[in-house]
């Protein structure tokens, strides 16, 4: 058995998913739009895809009864605010923000009426106002959030299970990671780790010098901490990494597919059906106010053994049995 677990931290939100009620909007014939404010990511994304993919199984379909109105800032967070009032002009019925907290601030500011459903990432949204609570958010926000801080020292364990000498790592982090740093810190702390952080600055980010700086700081992994920035940015992360042969973990298993070596995280693309769900309750009449919050229900640990050879590791077998998918 994996890492895979079904973890409710909400045990009312378990039935009021169950049943798919958008084949109703198809039988009335009314068109619905649906808008999606997201930071970095493009609509091609497989977790958007997945989104996308879910509605048309609720029964939601574009160019018949559905009007899907994407916007994406491109890793430039200054630009959601316009991009939310460019969203706000066309009529929506649901508004979904995705990601760090820039998104839903943005789709809060410009409107308090407009159901708001949140892929709430890195940031607490009780603790920053957003909902009033899990069980009953209050207001015209409600969805799933999930803090990756909890799985920061995880993956650095990962690490030093496949380097067991392990000593130096690189933490890879941005302005929207930053939250994660601490935790980083503390893994390491625990770990006997000493931690390197290299610091990423301006989209693009120079990949090569922080690269550079880890192998002159005479680190023997990186740990990357999760950013819509790496994230859109990760063929050429992955292919200066590969370079200088530098071992890394991630916190999603695209990065994994796309050739690294291991991803520890939530499945990103169960979230967004997730959203998709809490997009069909909306439209066919439930308050975001009553939907009770959720966090992740499944996580994931993916192995891409190529990678590992090309970087001249052997993955201990008790790993290789922990992980849900060994990519060969």
């Amino acid at each position: 058995m994996g890492f895979s677990t079904v973890v409710s931290i909400i045990t009312l939100a378990l039935g009021i998913f169950a049943v798919p009620l958008g084949a109703d909007a198809q039988r009335s014939g009314k068109v619905v739009r649906v808008g999606m404010l997201i930071t970095g990511q493009p609509r091609s994304a497989s977790f958007v895809q997945a989104f996308e993919h879910h509605l048309r199984e609720l029964g939601y379909v574009e160019g018949q009864n559905l009007v899907f109105e994407f916007r994406t800032a491109e890793g430039r967070a200054e630009r959601l605010p316009d991009l939310a009032v460019a969203l706000l002009q066309r009529n929506l019925d649901v508004l979904v923000a995705v990601g760090a907290e820039a998104p839903l601030r943005a789709a809060r500011d410009v409107t308090h009426t407009i159901p708001i459903v949140m892929l709430a990432i890195d940031f607490d949204p009780i603790a920053r106002g957003y909902i009033a609570g899990l069980p009953r958010p209050g207001g015209n926000i409600t969805g799933l959030f999930f803090q990756q801080l909890e799985l920061t020292g995880k993956r650095l364990e990962l690490l030093k299970d496949v380097l067991p000498r392990l000593a130096r790592v690189a933490v890879f982090w941005d302005a929207f990671s930053a939250d994660q740093l601490p935790a980083a810190e503390a893994a390491a702390r625990d770990l006997g780790v000493h931690l390197q952080p290299v610091t990423l600055r301006q989209p693009p980010y120079d990949y090569a010098s922080a690269c550079r700086a880890a192998v002159e700081g005479r680190a023997e992994a990186v740990l990357l901490l999760n950013s819509p920035v790496f994230f859109r940015e990760r063929a050429p992360l992955l292919e200066l990494l590969g370079t200088h042969r530098l071992p890394a973990i991630f916190g999603h298993r695209e990065f994994v597919d796309a050739g690294g070596l291991m991803a520890y995280g939530a499945s990103f693309e169960e979230m967004f059906r997730r959203a998709a769900d809490y997009v069909d309750r909306i439209l066919q009449g439930a308050k975001p106010a009553e939907l009770p919050v959720e966090q992740p229900r499944r996580f994931e640990f993916v192995i891409n053994l190529k990678a590992a050879q090309a970087l001249g590791l052997t993955i201990p077998p008790t790993l290789l049995f922990q992980a849900d998918e060994v990519i060969r």
